[in-house]
């Protein structure tokens, strides 16, 4: 088999392949076997005819067009793995000659990743916000942690944000009562945001026994992306009693004696939030940089696709029904044409990303562990609420697998090149980031190698 490749553009090319009949053989048994079984011949069973019987009643040009669909797709592969060309995408096959008995030549466009310079990481240089662990910080997580063990009390007046309430809800879309969206007897947070919009509007204020109406856009279910006219009945309002705060709550809540040790203990919980904080801001800048002093060239049918799965998932949530999405966004007062351009661009900057990193991750030679692709899929499966067999079992299906390696394998390049950025804070502070992102394998190979 001979193969040549044909630069068409820095994300197009078409390889050129040429296979000689006698390489051809074992797809010619193949397609002798497959249509064998499809033509009843008689004096033979099926599946048992000769191929020189079959030929003559099939003739021969169904069985070349039977060897040109098998082979095709496998010299292809054979071509672009026996030779530089790193393809993304389907590849668009036309056969351009067919002599018989010689020689089968086709063609294959296909987009390909192309060639990136990117800068020297040591250049890059972001700044991040000031992480202070503020008073006001502490007194947040002392207050979350009253709450949680605060007494709910009965009260006989109007209802007020922060109240608990039980209620009944139904709603209406053009008259018709929406069956999904009746419910009795539900406990209710007032300011929580927990429920519809709209709805804490409609409670606050109102007493126990009456009925308040709204209007809000329903965004889940059969009528999801539609008006709807919602009716909230205020069964019981009760609001939330908060300890004190003191010694003896501190012992109440936690393992310490004082309130003073509870508030220290705070205090470095949130240190270690911050600090994470920073390293996701820095992580996210080292992106940006490193992409703004990136030329890519972007192969548009990968693109393409992009947007197209953008647009299914956006679509995907209104059933796909494309007349109530149009009435969403204007809803939202956006445009077609604004999503459009909206979806483009951040499809045009994921290519990007992905083609970036994957590029780093080619000259860095960035693998992937059995374990941190383990440590993926696991909280991968967390954040779905499902068993991570059954994650992996989906992501098979889908066919997924290999886009969960590639997104570690990214993350790893990036990390290599944050690590190498010089990062500050607000206050022209260099940070460390063994701090911020812990010790890295490397270094800490370097130095069990230097203590042996």
């Amino acid at each position: 088999m001979k193969s040549t490749v044909e630069q068409l553009s820095p994300t197009r090319v078409r390889i050129n392949v040429e296979v000689p009949f006698d390489e051809l053989k074992p797809d010619f048994d193949r397609a002798y076997r497959k249509l064998a079984k499809q033509v009843r011949i008689p004096g033979f069973r099926p599946g048992k005819a000769p191929a020189r019987v079959l030929e003559s009643r099939i003739g021969r040009g169904a069985v070349l067009d039977e060897v040109v669909q098998e082979a095709i797709p496998a010299k292809y592969l054979e071509a672009v793995n026996s030779g530089e060309v790193r393809t993304l995408g389907r590849p668009e096959f036309e056969v351009t000659n067919i002599a018989d008995g010689d020689s089968l030549a086709f063609s294959a466009e296909v987009d390909i990743r192309p060639e990136i310079t990117v800068p020297a990481f040591g250049e890059l240089s972001v700044s991040v916000e000031d992480q202070e662990v503020e008073e006001s910080d502490v007194d947040t997580q002392l207050d979350e942690l009253r709450a949680r063990f605060g007494t709910l009390t009965g009260v006989k007046r109007e209802a007020a944000e922060g109240d608990f309430v039980v209620v009944d809800l139904s709603a209406t879309v053009d008259g018709e009562e929406v069956e999904e969206a009746k419910t009795a007897g539900l406990s209710y947070e007032i300011g929580s945001g927990q429920l519809v919009e709209g709805i804490d509007d409609a409670l606050i204020g109102a007493s126990e026994g009456e009925t308040k109406t709204f209007t809000t856009t329903l965004v889940a279910g059969e009528h999801s992306g539609r008006e709807a006219e919602v009716s909230v009945v205020l069964n019981s309002v009760k609001e939330r009693q908060l300890p004190e705060l003191d010694d003896e709550f501190a012992q109440l809540a936690s393992e310490f004696d004082t309130l003073d040790e509870l508030k220290g203990d705070l205090r470095t919980r949130l240190g270690r939030v911050k600090k994470m904080q920073q390293g996701v801001e820095a992580r996210d800048k080292v992106l940006e940089a490193l992409l703004a002093t990136t030329e890519v060239p972007l192969p548009e049918a990968v693109v393409q696709g992009e947007v197209d799965a953008r647009k299914h998932d956006a679509v995907h949530s209104f059933d796909h029904d494309e007349a109530r999405f149009a009435e969403w966004l204007t809803e939202q007062g956006q445009t077609q044409e604004e999503f459009d351009t909206e979806v483009r661009t951040a499809a045009e900057q994921a290519v990007k990303t992905q083609l970036v990193l994957d590029s780093i991750a080619d000259a860095e030679e960035i693998s992937v562990t059995d374990a941190e692709l383990t440590e993926r899929i696991i909280y991968q499966a967390q954040r779905f609420g499902i068993s991570p067999d059954e994650y992996v079992k989906r992501a098979q299906q889908s066919g997924q697998l290999g886009a969960i390696f590639a997104d570690v394998r990214r993350g790893k390049a990036l990390a290599a090149v944050v690590r190498q950025a010089t990062v500050t804070d607000a206050t022209g502070n260099t940070l460390d980031l063994d701090e911020l992102f812990g010790e890295s394998k490397s270094d800490a190979s370097t130095e069990e190698s230097a203590e042996q």
